[in-house]
């Protein structure tokens, strides 16, 4: 019983709780009709008689203490309570700045709503790749001028592993998995090794995009990608289609729209030509359907892919691409939504 007693004046001892409701509990437990205390002075007399001393002056000691740490406890948070009450709690809290998505992953939430409207689905790949992927199933032969166009970050050689240069990487798995109809947009980060410059980077994001199916024609890729501008940029702008050359597509073609800045009058940014590229595009080289276990005779489609960064530039008039890498909150604030 003496140890008992010990036992229970060290847990009073040590007893600490900032919770009102927690303190009268704890009351009720060592000194309530039914608690701790009145239960040894119950066993008191089965105590035997050279003992009975001692454990009297531990179970005083023990009621003392806990009628002590109890009274304690209750006036340290009764003044806090008054505290709070000479408060004025109708007054507003400390102001906490809300914050906002950065503005690339805003454009590209943007671009993925939008093509997610169309039907496109959204597929995914890993960023180090090996060259089947990046180049070979894309119709780059070895050796071919073609892969000087995007200047590479090797990682290994023979066989060669790489950071991935575009996102076409992912439109190649998706075609090696999947059967046509096939309509997907790739999002994702790429890496070029590029001198970093107001106008460029050697990280950068992409979303690129895939459409299989049969009788797919040029005429769907100009209504999708004008349908595309108009709902990022605007029910007036305006889009036209220049000839070029991409490996994997046949036709290709970039596109242009109506600069957002002079409204197509022309300006320094635009070049004083009225219109900005925005996108390359084309239709999926029938060489590139082959390498991919696609029956060209039967199946057609179109591709595109953007830059997020450059859409970025244009959406928001951004001049400075650096801007999106350095974190600056200065910059960053900008893009606070709308309360």
């Amino acid at each position: 019983m003496l140890s008992k007693i010990k036992e229970i004046i060290l847990e009073v001892e040590n007893f600490i709780s900032e919770d009102i409701t927690k303190v009268e509990e704890f009351r009720i437990k060592i000194l309530g009709k039914k608690g701790l205390v009145t239960q040894f002075f119950s066993d008191f007399r089965n105590v035997p008689n050279e003992e009975k001393k001692e454990v009297g002056l531990l179970i005083n000691e023990l009621k003392n203490k806990a009628l002590e740490k109890v009274n304690s406890l209750k006036d340290s948070l009764g003044n806090v309570s008054q505290e709070l009450k000479s408060e004025d709690l109708t007054l507003p809290s400390s102001p906490i700045e809300i914050g906002s998505r950065h503005p690339l992953s805003v454009v590209h939430n943007n671009i993925v709503d939008i093509f997610s409207r169309l039907g496109f689905t959204i597929s995914e790949g890993p960023e180090i790749e090996d060259d089947w992927h990046v180049f070979s199933a894309l119709n780059f032969p070895e050796e071919h001028p073609a892969r000087d166009m995007q200047d590479t970050f090797f990682i290994e050689k023979n066989p060669d592993i790489l950071l991935r240069t575009h996102t076409s990487s992912v439109q190649v798995r998706t075609m090696e998995k999947q059967t046509p109809p096939i309509r997907t947009i790739s999002p994702g980060r790429v890496f070029r090794n590029e001198a970093i410059s107001a106008r460029a980077h050697c990280i950068f994001h992409q979303i690129e995009g895939l459409y299989i199916d049969e009788n797919v024609s040029f005429a769907d890729l100009k209504q999708t990608l004008m349908y595309f501008a108009k709902e990022l940029f605007g029910e007036e702008t305006e889009i036209r289609l220049r000839p070029s050359y991409f490996p994997f597509t046949e036709p290709s073609a970039e596109m242009d729209i109506s600069c957002k800045l002079c409204g197509g009058k022309g300006c320094n940014v635009c070049k004083y030509t009225g219109w900005v590229e925005i996108l390359g595009c084309g239709m999926v080289d029938p060489n590139v359907l082959k390498q991919n276990n696609i029956d060209p005779e039967k199946y057609t489609g179109f591709a595109f892919g953007m830059g997020v960064e450059r859409i970025s530039m244009l959406k928001y008039g951004i001049k400075d691409l650096r801007l999106f890498f350095e974190n600056d909150l200065r910059f960053l604030k900008q893009f606070k939504p709308a309360l």
